[in-house]
């Protein structure tokens, strides 16, 4: 039997990283979910082959928001698939080009100064984590994040909901996305 948290080796790491932490967070808010849980509140009605392309994995925040992989394509590498931030009131955005991104980005100082101080022992403990097992570093936010295939896979993720949202839906879509009617 396999006892692996999810079929991606980097959430493994992450998982192992959390637990250890025995229920201190290294980021606000952050905390792996049960893999996988199914979004049915998002897509409504959709066939469950559009459903099974999302893949939520993590709260994002302590009121309910939360990330998700978007099978965007058929590679067999999950975490080199997009991650969607699905805000609690409506926020919608492509969060990261891929999970080894969305890491660096958990990286980054929180804003108010009473995590800070709470979070000072596992923050650092999660920045040596990242650099021991990806080499990896918090961004320095010089350009850290490529704009131009977050903005790609956001017009990508339009155009795929409009396959099989309500008329509703998609309109919520395209507002929290800050675009137009998508065009494939």
């Amino acid at each position: 039997m396999n006892d692996a948290y999810s079929p991606v080796p980097e959430l493994n790491l992450l998982k192992e990283f959390q637990d250890s932490l025995e229920g201190q967070f290294f980021a606000p808010g952050f905390e792996l979910f049960k893999y996988d849980k199914g979004l049915d509140w998002f897509c409504g009605e959709a066939p469950d082959a559009y459903l099974d392309r999302l893949i939520p994995f993590a709260y994002a925040t302590s009121s309910g928001s939360y990330y998700a992989l978007w099978r965007c394509d058929d590679r067999t590498d999950l975490a080199t698939l997009p991650v969607i931030f699905f805000g609690d009131e409506g926020d919608l955005c492509i969060e990261a080009c891929n999970l080894r991104e969305l890491f660096r980005l958990l990286a980054a100082e929180p804003d108010d100064p009473e995590d800070r101080a709470r979070l000072a022992s596992p923050r650092q403990r999660y920045h040596a984590w990242l650099q021991r097992n990806f080499g990896l570093t918090p961004p320095d936010g010089t350009g850290d994040v490529d704009g131009e295939v977050l903005a790609e896979y956001t017009r990508r993720f339009a155009v795929w909901v409009s396959e099989f949202a309500s008329e509703d839906l998609l309109e919520d879509v395209l507002g929290a996305l800050d675009l137009d009617v998508p065009t494939p």
